[in-house]
């Protein structure tokens, strides 16, 4: 399917087309890069008109640059506009005004990008759905979610994220949703924020973008719920809200099985029952908030619950897989490595004391991006309940430094400073029968340790 022709291009960003050209796709990395997407030659690390002709040798159908590569061959198929970023936006924007497509937003201290795999999952047995990939949720990985979205598609979910001030209210007016969703608000990027209810107030930008009698859904049992739907009154928007103590969509028991969460609401003067493929109470609040949003966005409550029960989380967002053992035996792995935050820290620890294993070890890396008060917030982390039924708890980096010294004595195992480091001792540190959770933010390289215990036998995902 013809995703974009030169044509449409060049009026979308302004820009000039390089003859006559399509592209079925939109990619910025020559790695990922399929026969036929436009390439994107965005500046970040490296400046991706450097990649170009590397693009094009790949079979990309065109390439949105700023000026022509040197060593790019004339008659090249190229959209040349005064800035790539602005044109990627451009493309976005003109993706977004052409679909009929019921789109939602969503963004949330913590839980975001699971939410937004379930709103897919769910909307997938409901129609053509487009959806962001991983957490394309930044500055350019908004436009582009946009960007590649097809005109066809009957539903979108578009993750929207932030890590400074006055993000989210451009990526929202960009996206344009019907329904906005904040998962949860809580302390993280705490660096660029001098409070909580400061980010409180940047989540609650997302309805910003919401189209003219859209919905705002609203956590009721986060402290500053009370800011989110001031915001989304000052923007008009029709309020419901989801949790607890919430009025709509009330959460009333949630119990852990083995490897999946029994939940059950009211909804109104309904009760319904919905099962989460995967242990963690926590996904018990992100399901109920993803099934407002499908209601608002049209879908039949009782479809919504039974779509729910195809999704299963992610790579390194809690994926629960059984590794066997070279010397016999197996362990079970928790695998959060992508990234952490209090919050969502201790919500790993939780599923992790629940656990059966014969022991329950964890390996917890630095959550960065905490401010002023990182150290204490590292070593708060030995003092949460779950601590009390984990037998032992191996360090990385600086700042778990200070949980390493807070533990008590009993559970208090290595400390290195990079995940390198830790994974050359992991043989004498796993035994057979374990539990074992990987968590840390992404740059402290924890999926090292979940590769390292995989190399100590072939992983297989669990069933259910």
């Amino acid at each position: 399917m013809t995703l974009w022709t030169a044509s449409e291009a060049a009026e979308a960003t302004g820009g000039q087309a390089m003859r006559d050209w399509v592209a079925n796709g939109v990619s910025i990395d020559t790695r990922t890069l399929q026969p036929g997407d436009l390439f994107v030659a965005l500046k970040a690390a490296r400046d991706g008109h450097d990649f170009v002709a590397q693009a094009l040798e790949k079979g990309a159908g065109a390439a949105l640059v700023s000026h022509i590569p040197e060593d790019v061959p004339e008659g090249a198929p190229l959209l040349v506009v005064d800035d790539v970023q602005a044109g990627l936006e451009a493309l976005g924007q003109a993706a977004r005004a052409r679909t009929d497509a019921r789109v939602v937003g969503v963004t949330g201290s913590v839980g975001k990008t699971s939410t937004k795999e379930m709103l897919a999952t769910i909307l997938e047995t409901q129609g053509k759905t487009h959806a962001s990939v991983a957490s394309y949720n930044n500055h350019w990985g908004v436009p582009l979610t946009l960007a590649r979205m097809p005109r066809d598609k009957e539903f979108a979910v578009i993750e929207i994220g932030m890590n400074h001030p006055g993000e989210i209210a451009p990526l929202a007016k960009q996206a344009r949703p019907h329904v906005a969703l904040v998962t949860t608000v809580a302390a993280v990027h705490l660096e660029a924020f001098a409070s909580v209810a400061g980010i409180a107030h940047e989540k609650a930008a997302i309805f910003e973008g919401l189209e003219p009698g859209g919905a705002a859904i609203v956590n009721a049992d986060i402290e500053h719920a009370e800011i989110l739907r001031q915001s989304a009154r000052d923007c008009g928007a029709g309020i419901v809200d989801f949790g607890r103590k919430a009025s709509d969509y009330r959460l009333t028991d949630v119990q852990q099985a083995s490897n999946a969460v029994n939940a059950q609401a009211t909804v109104g003067d309904q009760l319904i029952r919905f099962e989460i493929n995967s242990a963690g109470t926590h996904f018990a609040m992100n399901a109920l908030g993803a099934l407002a949003v499908c209601v608002e966005l049209g879908v039949d409550l009782d479809q919504a619950v039974a779509g729910l029960r195809a999704w299963s989380p992610v790579k390194g967002r809690g994926v629960r897989e059984n590794l066997p053992l070279s010397g016999g035996g197996q362990i079970e792995l928790l695998d959060d490595s992508y990234n952490a935050n209090p919050t969502s820290m201790e919500a790993a620890l939780d599923v992790l004391a629940a656990s059966q294993g014969t022991r329950r070890i964890a390996f917890l890396g630095d959550m960065k991006e905490l401010g002023s008060q990182e150290v204490a917030m590292h070593a708060e982390m030995a003092n949460v309940a779950a601590m009390e039924k984990i037998n032992q708890v191996h360090c990385i980096g600086p700042l778990m430094q200070a949980l390493h010294k807070a533990l008590p004595d009993d559970k208090r195992g290595l400390w290195f400073e990079t995940s390198a480091e830790m994974a050359e001792h992991l043989p004498s540190l796993i035994c057979d029968g374990d539990t074992v959770l990987a968590k840390g933010s992404l740059s402290m390289a924890l999926a090292t340790i979940v590769d390292g215990l995989r190399k100590m036998g072939q992983g297989s995902a669990l069933d259910g």
